[in-house]
């Protein structure tokens, strides 16, 4: 099954580098997975993907912390309450998918 994994993000915000390289890390064992960034440039493009902030990670279209779609998107960084997804986190939600 391949899996489809996204990063969405804009220049500036802090986490974003953090969590894409924490990404690329997590998805190294998994041959199926396709992997994109999508730098998210103007309020247009926020309001166009219903951007959730700064850095956002999707797979297979859902939201790492089921965060649903933003009414008021625009150029925001993103809070995480329990900090960024780390690496095991995300290696744990791919296999998952995977079994």
């Amino acid at each position: 099954m391949k899996i489809k994994i996204i990063t969405q993000h804009f220049i500036g915000c802090p986490n974003s580098p953090i969590l894409i390289q924490r990404v690329k890390e997590a998805i190294k064992d998994f041959k199926d997975a396709d992997y994109q960034e999508i730098l998210v440039d103007t309020n247009e493009k926020a309001k166009e993907l219903k951007f959730r902030g700064s850095p956002t990670l999707l797979i297979n279209g859902i939201d790492f912390e089921n965060l649903p779609e933003s009414e008021n998107p625009n150029l925001a960084c993103r809070f995480y309450p329990n900090g960024l997804p780390s690496v095991a986190d995300i290696r744990e939600k791919l296999r998952a998918l995977t079994k």
